[in-house]
């Protein structure tokens, strides 16, 4: 019998609470199904589809509710309620979903839509978890180039932003390609597909296609260098963490927009700065 899952199980005796369950009639492990959801026309030894999971005592149960999410599935699901222990989510069935507090890579809030994925703890009961990498699938089908819409589902300094592309391809925007803190947590993000590696994960990038972004850090560049006076302390030969740390751009994004803004006359240039006209 597999917990978190739909089961096809046979109907082997009768009580007053409801009815056993088996996987055959001369299996010894039985489940039982509560009188509540016992189709009145079941008779011993007809088949049935349920879905197993266990009560808040740890007693495996079998309900004909259809749950939201099953097990290793990603699904959206509500928080109902946010306690000491962690928040609770709707997914379906008459008891909810604990997400723990360790399994949270932000601080959710009641009322609010979040992306889960269905795991058993170590006490062998289904929980949520917000922590999705595991879960993603390898397997998108998409080409370089294409873009593409996903939910941030966690950040890390060393690597960049993790992003559940359609809420199920495993994504990252690499750190070199944010600038700032880069998406929330929790957000949407509309990127372009710049890699795909030979495991099928993604790399992410927020730009458009270089002639499409040239002219927006145009623009940018041109409104950074007005609201520090006129010059900026670097040119195309400076240090690229130089550049990113005061335009926010790579070296050759920068490079393309001052190329853009010296054509128009809009700027002069210098070994160590840029100056507005």
């Amino acid at each position: 019998m597999k917990l978190g899952k739909y089961n096809t199980l046979v109907y082997a005796k009768n009580t007053d609470f409801g009815i056993y369950l088996k996987d055959t009639m001369i299996s010894e492990e039985e489940v039982l199904l509560p009188k509540k959801w016992v189709p009145s026309d079941l008779e011993i030894g007809d088949p049935m589809e349920v879905f197993l999971y266990k009560d808040s005592k740890g007693r495996l149960l079998a309900t004909t509710m259809k749950p939201k999410v099953t097990l290793g599935s990603i699904a959206r699901l509500k928080v109902t309620a946010v306690t000491k222990i962690g928040a609770f989510l709707d997914w379906g069935l008459e008891k909810e979903l604990l997400l723990p507090f360790a399994e949270q890579t932000r601080r959710v809030k009641e009322g609010e839509e979040i992306l889960i994925a269905l795991y058993t703890d170590k006490s062998s009961r289904l929980a949520a978890t917000m922590k999705l990498y595991p879960y993603l699938s390898l397997r998108s089908p998409y080409t370089i180039g294409d873009e593409v819409t996903g939910t941030v589902y966690e950040s890390s300094e060393n690597f960049g932003v993790f992003v559940a592309v359609d809420d199920q391809y495993s994504a990252l925007i690499p750190r070199r390609e944010i600038s700032g803190k880069g998406p929330a947590v929790g957000g949407q993000v509309t990127a372009r597909i710049s890699r795909i590696h030979e495991d099928g994960k993604i790399d992410l990038d927020l730009r458009k296609k270089a002639y499409l972004q040239m002219d927006d850090d145009a623009q940018c560049l041109l409104n950074l260098l007005q609201e520090c006076g006129g010059v900026l302390p670097v040119s195309d030969r400076s240090d690229p963490e130089q550049i990113r740390e005061l335009t926010g751009m790579s070296k050759n994004a920068f490079k393309r927009a001052v190329g853009r803004l010296y054509k128009e006359r809009r700027i002069e240039l210098a070994q160590d700065r840029i100056t507005l006209i």
